[in-house]
């Protein structure tokens, strides 16, 4: 859409970001009932071989991607743009580089590998999920849909209670054009929580559907020992994991029909245990 540089609230695009509640949210910039293509008719002609014909003017597929992206239930707490995220290292600047090119490379029409990154609490996986969506959302208008997997299960289980299946739980997601997944592998690891992620992430491969994940275990398929400086299998006393859990990579938390989709269905990005958590950083003293 083109720019509005004469708007100083939406800085030319179009929409405003808000937090509501735990969400964020997006609405239409009032310089968008003011549109200087359609003088607010809602409709634009263009000329094709000597006819003209009536299209959508830009500015209601603002109010079709604001809708899109409130529909995709992103968290209000996390940084929404990639803008906003600065690497703290090599291995960040290139999982950055990763997820902008999922948001930018992306074709409804040909769907493409999403991503699964893996790093310590605070090194930015949310922020590279979120950012990614928000751009598929607002600048593209994809349907897209954000789940952290234990709220998931959780609401699957209040489901039962109230006679619904499984299914009617995970239905939206599996009908999301794009779905990032966050916390993978966070969970009991129970029959009922494997049972569920699998039928979810089988759905979408067997769609060809693009999924993006975020998870704390690390993608070596080896046990790592060595506490701090290992390149996977974080021990994270902000999580209250087991040493034992925080050994374990993540194939061993999915279950080999998960991580073998995994593979064909995502680029995987590895941050190292030693980045740095964003969200502690030292504040000047007052």
């Amino acid at each position: 859409m083109a720019s509005s540089p004469t708007c100083s609230s939406c800085k030319g695009s179009h929409y405003l970001l808000d937090r509501q509640g735990e969400w964020s949210v997006a609405r239409a910039c009032v310089c968008n009932d003011a549109c200087e293509l359609c003088g607010g008719a809602g409709r634009t002609m263009v000329e094709k071989d000597g006819y003209f014909y009536a299209q959508p003017c830009p500015c209601r597929l603002v109010l079709q991607r604001v809708q899109r992206f409130n529909q995709a239930k992103l968290p209000a707490r996390c940084g929404l743009s990639f803008d906003d995220f600065i690497p703290a290292n090599e291995e960040q600047d290139r999982a950055r580089t990763a997820a902008l090119g999922t948001a930018r490379l992306y074709r409804p029409e040909s769907p493409s590998k999403g991503y699964v990154v893996s790093g310590p609490v605070g090194s930015g996986k949310t922020h590279l999920l979120c950012a990614t969506l928000r751009h598929l959302t607002l600048e593209v208008g994809v349907h897209a849909r954000y789940v952290e997997i234990s709220f998931l299960f959780s609401a699957i289980r209040r489901g039962f209670s109230e006679g619904k299946s499984g299914l009617d739980a995970i239905q939206p997601l599996i009908d999301a054009d794009v779905l990032a997944i966050d916390e993978l592998g966070k969970g009991k690891g129970s029959p009922f929580e494997l049972d569920t992620l699998d039928e979810l992430i089988a759905r979408r491969y067997n769609a060809s559907r693009t999924t993006l994940f975020a998870t704390n275990y690390g993608l070596s398929t080896e046990r790592q020992r060595a506490r701090g400086t290992a390149p996977d299998g974080y021990v994270n006393p902000l999580e209250h994991l087991s040493e034992r859990a925080a050994e374990v990579p993540l194939r061993d938390r999915v279950g080999e029909r998960i991580w073998s989709r995994l593979h064909e269905m995502c680029h995987l990005i590895q941050l190292p245990a030693n980045t740095p958590d964003a969200r502690c950083k030292e504040r000047p003293a007052r």
